[in-house]
């Protein structure tokens, strides 16, 4: 799990959304980066924190809200990882690497589910 982590939190310096306030975009990617290298330290709460800090400046910014998704699920906060992965798709919908981290996680979950919905 930890390198499907990993690959996923590599795809976030590359964004095409809505355009935004240059200065908005670059503060938000500059917490995204910072979420990136804390999150490769194994500091998954402060990365969570940046991502938010990032989406708060940037709500456009689907990137962030896809590591938040990959960080929620990390974290175990399963509910809120699909509200980030869904609000990241909403910007992006067509964007594949976000479809594929959501699909992803769509099937441990529901694994995960079973697993513990049985006697």
């Amino acid at each position: 799990m930890l390198l499907r982590l990993a690959a996923c939190l590599a795809i976030v310096t590359a964004t095409s959304a809505a355009p935004v306030r240059a200065d908005a975009r670059s503060d938000a990617r500059a917490q995204v980066e910072f979420g990136i290298d804390v999150a490769q330290r194994g500091l998954w709460r402060e990365a969570i924190y940046r991502w938010q800090r990032a989406v708060e400046i940037d709500p456009t910014y689907a990137a962030a809200f896809n590591n938040l998704g990959v960080a929620y699920e990390h974290e175990g906060e399963f509910d809120k990882a699909r509200g980030a992965y869904e609000k990241a798709l909403q910007i992006e919908p067509e964007n594949v690497q976000i479809r594929q981290n959501f699909e992803l996680f769509k099937e441990i979950n529901d694994r995960r589910r079973s697993a513990n919905d049985k006697p």
